[in-house]
This record gives C-alpha cells, structure tokens and sequence, in this order.
C-alpha cells in the first residue's frame, strides 16, 4: 500500500484534478452512480474543490442542467478544469448554517445527492477526532433528512418546523465521511431504516494510515422525508 498514495497523488496532476481525494468520489461514481446528468449536488466540506470537479464532471453536458453547491469553512475557489458554470462555492460554517440559506442555494430548492466529506482538525487524541467526526456526520444527516426523521435518536427537536425539513429529496442519496469508531455503527442503524440502502466504503485512494471510512446512503424513502 505504501506506493498507493503516490500513485493517485500523481494521477490527479496528470488528469487535472486539484486533489487525489478526486479518485474516491470516483469509485463512488463507478460502484453506485449516485450523480445523473441534471442532479443538484451538495458538497459539504468542499476545500480543495476535487469533489466539485467530479461531480460537475458527472452532471454531464452543460444542457443537462443540473447544480453543484460547495460549502467550505475556507474560501474555496472553483476549479477551472473539470467544472463550469454550475458550479458554486460558499464560504461557512455548515453547523450554523440553517437549512433554508442552504435550501436557496439550490434552483430545485433541496439537493438529489447531499455528498459530506467534513472531517475536523485531527489532533491525534483518537476518541476526540472521531467524537468531532460523529458531531460532524450527524450535522449532515440533519441537514439531508431532517431532525423530525431523527427525533428518536439525537435530536431534541427544539429548532423550528421550517428548519426541520430535511434538504434531500425522496430517492436521492448521501454520503458521509467518518473516522473509525464505535460510535460509527449508530449512523448504520440510523441510516437503515430512512434509505432504501446503506453500505460502508473504504475506497482505494484512502491513505494507509487513515482511519476514514464513508457511509453510502442510496434511495431516500418518501416516508423519511420529514
């Protein structure tokens, strides 16, 4: 594995890729299609813009329509390879943002692919990287379904009715970056029941020495659309 990272460090130069990051969401694309010419994509945790480039790039033709939005903690400049104008960014805090900011960001006022690839500054302390991690995949499980569909589990449902409503639309998919953990296991349980999949993937561009592992969500049921 110890040539893997160099090998897809290189083949993201060669290709025009700002990041190797570009090879996940490209298996991703490959294995379950998640992204079809028209979608409307959201990309939390966009910085340095590789899965802007293989979304837009996955939207097909410019007369295909379609939207991606990039949310980031950084300014994040567009790409000018793989990416046009249907492509944007927006500089903020995604756990302060309210999903109906979110929601006008997109012409199909919500999103059929809600893709996180947040993951906080990693600190070495295990426990407190994937307790962050947690906190920052639940925030786009929120965003995507809604805090009515996940009343049960971690949410009080002190916000407002409108900022309740879950940003993804029934039969779109999400996907959410975690680090390793026990707790990781609560996403699946959760995830179950409101999609008409969910699977793990650790894909082959992943650092050897990295902890991370994506949840893949596909299908959205009606009924979990709060």
């Amino acid at each position: 594995m110890s040539g893997a990272p160099d090998f897809f460090y290189r083949e993201a130069q060669r290709l025009g890729y700002v990041a190797r990051s570009a090879f996940k969401l490209l298996q991703m694309q490959k294995q379950y299609k998640l992204i079809t010419p028209g979608s409307s994509v959201l990309d939390l945790g966009c910085a340095p813009g590789a899965w802007l480039q293989v979304a837009c790039q996955s939207l097909g033709p410019l007369k295909s329509g379609g939207v991606v939005v990039g949310i980031d903690l950084k300014k994040v400049k567009v790409p000018s390879r793989h990416c046009d104008a249907r492509v944007q960014t927006v500089c903020a805090d995604v756990m302060n943002l309210t999903k109906d900011k979110v929601k006008a960001l997109s012409p199909q006022k919500g999103f059929s692919v809600i893709l996180s690839d947040m993951c906080p500054l990693v600190s070495g302390i295990k426990t407190r990287d994937a307790a962050l991690s947690v906190e920052l995949g639940m925030r786009a499980l929120d965003l995507a379904v809604g805090g009515a569909a996940l009343l049960d589990d971690k949410l009080d449902g002190s916000t407002s009715d409108t900022d309740n409503k879950g940003l993804l639309h029934a039969g779109g998919h999400l996907v959410i970056k975690l680090l390793e953990s026990e707790d990781v296991q609560e996403f699946s349980r959760i995830c179950k029941p409101l999609f008409r999949k969910a699977s793990w993937l650790r894909p082959k561009a992943t650092r050897s020495s990295s902890r991370e592992i994506y949840l893949i969500c596909q299908g959205l049921q009606s009924h979990a659309r709060m």
